[in-house]
């Protein structure tokens, strides 16, 4: 048997999720996230939080559709598949369509490969759109921050509090919007490298199965 681990390739999406979620209580028990989010009057944070639950929504769709996939190729190993429900899995069209030679068998092994790469690419531009619209918020709370600063006609010391307190919501802004951009993308590549390394494992075992068949025959 290849590739063990991904043959709970759904259950450690499970997992991993918990312990996001874990620590997105931990900071809302300890207020942090309410204080981040009711100091962003941009509402960037607000934002980067929703995009980052749907592209999270999507990856646990992605792992289960992943793991259905792995577990029709670790049963092929032993029998052989049927090729009735070849429009509804690709490891069902991989395994079981009728190749004349090992380089056709790889062209169609690469097609599918980059099909099922493409339904990871929406998670990728998130991630990485998470992480423009945190500097996006580094730029607002910086332009927010020295706006009261040009405004200045006449240095009135009665007006320095006013001014600190004005400077420092936009500071919160641009440090908050900065820190959320920075760990949601952070985690969410982490979540589609999880999926891209069970594709790829996935990939090298249907190799492994059509070579193996082809050379039987």
């Amino acid at each position: 048997m290849l590739g063990k681990p991904d043959d709970h390739l759904f259950l450690s999406a499970l997992i991993i999720l918990g312990l996001i979620l874990f620590g997105f209580f931990m900071l809302a028990n300890t207020g942090l996230l309410q204080l981040a989010l009711s100091s962003d009057r941009s509402m960037i944070s607000w934002l980067i939080l929703a995009l980052y639950a749907a592209a999270t929504m999507h990856w646990l769709y992605r792992a289960r559709a992943l793991d259905k996939e792995t577990t029709i190729c670790r049963e092929a190993e032993s029998s052989p598949v049927s090729a009735s429900d070849a429009e509804q899995s690709y490891v069902v069209r991989a395994l079981s369509a009728d190749t004349a030679n090992a380089a056709d068998r790889q062209q169609l092994l690469d097609t599918i490969g980059d099909e099922l790469t493409n339904t990871h690419a929406t998670g990728h531009f998130i991630a990485d759109l998470l992480l423009k619209l945190g500097l996006t918020g580094t730029v607002i709370g910086f332009i927010l921050m020295l706006l009261p600063i040009g405004e200045i006609e006449q240095f009135d010391p009665s007006l320095m509090q006013q001014l600190l307190s004005a400077m420092s919501g936009g500071m919160a802004i641009a440090l908050y919007t900065t820190l959320a951009g920075l760990v949601t993308s952070t985690l969410l590549k982490l979540q589609y490298y999880l999926l891209d390394s069970a594709l790829a494992s996935l990939v090298n075992r249907l190799a492994v199965i059509g070579a193996t068949a082809q050379y039987e025959r």
